[in-house]
């Protein structure tokens, strides 16, 4: 399996087909080119792309789209080739498989309503990655590599740092990190190295792992 991170919280995985995680607005399109199957978490701008998805789709009509049901109104345009996927749910995508988990975004506010979202567990059969949107969710399952949320609007860095310790991965690495300046990243990045009990490291765009 090939693993390469794009722009924010977007991962394009690579083995007997090609698997794309929350193409979003704040990503690159290139994320997408040759795409089998594409994960969206949540309906959020950062991480589902409607016009991208499109385009997408002009250029490869076989794509699949996988996401909650409570998703499918943003998704109307591609009816024909989504697929709802309730917390819970194992299935087949682009020759990998995939158990979803969660169901629930991280609260933002308490006057902000919560929307669905999904982490998805994904596995090649000898190696396993887990994105887990904008939750903290833990999969009952074991983790090789973990994307990790570094900052967002919802959370904290203990909160980060405490997934980790409590998901035990193999190696761990940023997810969510576009709205951090370089020098917050910096030392967000420093704490996790140091408290997560992992491996961990935030990777430039495009940076693909093995």
């Amino acid at each position: 399996m090939r693993v390469t991170k794009y722009t924010h919280a977007c991962l394009r995985l690579e083995g007997d087909g090609v698997l794309v995680a929350d193409p979003g607005a704040f990503s690159e399109r290139a994320a997408l080119a040759g795409a089998d199957a594409v994960l969206i978490t949540h309906e959020h701008i950062d991480h589902l792309d409607p016009e991208a998805l499109s385009d997408a789709l002009a250029q490869r009509p076989g794509l699949t789209i996988y996401a909650h049901p409570d998703v499918l109104p943003k998704l109307t345009a591609f009816a024909d080739v989504v697929t709802a996927v309730e917390p819970g749910t194992q299935f087949e995508a682009a020759g990998f498989t995939i158990r979803a988990y969660g169901g629930q975004h991280a609260v933002i506010h308490d006057d902000i309503p919560r929307v669905a979202n999904l982490g998805f567990l994904i596995s090649s059969g000898s190696h396993t990655v887990y994105t887990p949107g904008d939750s903290f969710t833990v999969p009952d399952q074991g983790v090789d590599t973990l994307f990790v949320p570094l900052n967002a609007p919802w959370m904290k860095l203990s909160e980060a740092i405490e997934f980790v310790r409590a998901v035990k991965p193999g190696r761990a690495y940023a997810l969510h990190d576009a709205l951090l300046t370089e020098t917050g990243a910096s030392i967000s990045n420093g704490h996790l190295e140091r408290l997560s009990g992992t491996t961990y490291a935030q990777l430039a765009p495009g940076t693909t792992l093995s």
